[in-house]
């Protein structure tokens, strides 16, 4: 009986810590998102109370979408975001499946490299990277297709090393008597990895994916140095020059940061049970 009560005490203990973590967390955002629906006069003097009533106004979001073009911004961003997901799930899939399954002199000396890869920070390629692409004409080309492309080339190339680490550990896992019976039925290695890879690997692509996706969403830093007209920016490039010019509007920044923020709390909500269970088994079967 001891035992269970120290348990349940520690348990508590536990749920406790765990719900203040958690609001700390959504307190901020839910703060950010009641004051985007009060005038920009109001949330100085009444920045806590709920806005109901006279408070309630939607001209921040009216505000928002005439002054600053939202709906580029976030055309930008799905383009960048799901094109860094998509070729990250390719090229880090087809990567991890070599590296497990064929054996060569370098095998070894490759994945280290790749872990070794997860160590460096952007900031210290970023330079040589926006040379190369100028090189290119990619770079500084005021095209936006060529602009977005700018970007998308090295986040693809820094989510590469997290993905591939990730699907190894799972691939690894899987029985080669599935591929064994497949290459018997007459399909080739990339039949195998598209018919039999892939589909027994789902959670753990899905995890890449949408990680890569999310950090590509958030990334400024890189944003900062590829696009630089307005009709290149990307959602989080437009929230930092909006800060920079709006920055005592705390309406108009509410509204803003709120149409950043909600977009991206939705798809982890929808997404969540793929990110658990692409982790946890990565975790167990690695």
């Amino acid at each position: 009986m001891s035992k269970k009560k120290s348990a349940s005490v520690s348990t508590g203990v536990i749920y406790v810590v765990l719900i203040v973590w958690a609001l700390t967390t959504i307190y901020p955002i839910a703060w950010v998102i009641m004051n985007s629906f009060k005038d920009k006069r109001k949330i100085m003097s009444d920045a806590f109370s709920v806005p109901l009533g006279k408070l309630f106004t939607t001209s921040n979001y009216s505000e928002a979408f005439e002054k600053v073009n939202m709906l580029t911004a976030y055309r930008n961003s799905i383009i960048i975001s799901g094109c860094v997901a998509l070729v990250v799930i390719l090229l880090a899939g087809m990567a991890s499946y070599a590296l497990v399954r064929y054996r060569f002199k370098l095998n070894s000396t490759l994945y280290n490299l790749v872990i070794a890869a997860m160590m460096f920070p952007v900031f210290s390629t970023i330079i040589p990277v926006f040379r190369m692409e100028y090189n290119w004409g990619i770079a500084g080309s005021g095209s936006v297709p060529l602009a977005l492309l700018s970007v998308i080339l090295p986040q693809v190339a820094g989510n590469m090393a997290f993905a591939i680490v990730v699907l190894t550990g799972y691939i690894k896992s899987l029985p080669i008597e599935l591929e064994e019976a497949a290459f018997m039925e007459g399909c080739n290695p990339y039949q195998i990895f598209f018919k039999v890879i892939m589909p027994l690997t789902k959670p753990s692509f899905a995890t890449v994916g949408i990680f890569s996706f999310l950090w590509s969403y958030n990334d400024l830093f890189t944003q900062q140095f590829f696009l630089r007209n307005k009709e290149e920016w990307a959602i989080t490039r437009l929230l930092l020059e909006i800060s920079s010019k709006e920055g005592t509007n705390y309406g108009l920044m509410a509204a803003v940061v709120t149409l950043v923020v909600v977009p991206l709390l939705i798809v982890y909500v929808c997404l969540q049970k793929y990110i658990i269970k692409g982790m946890t088994a990565g975790a167990v079967k690695g």
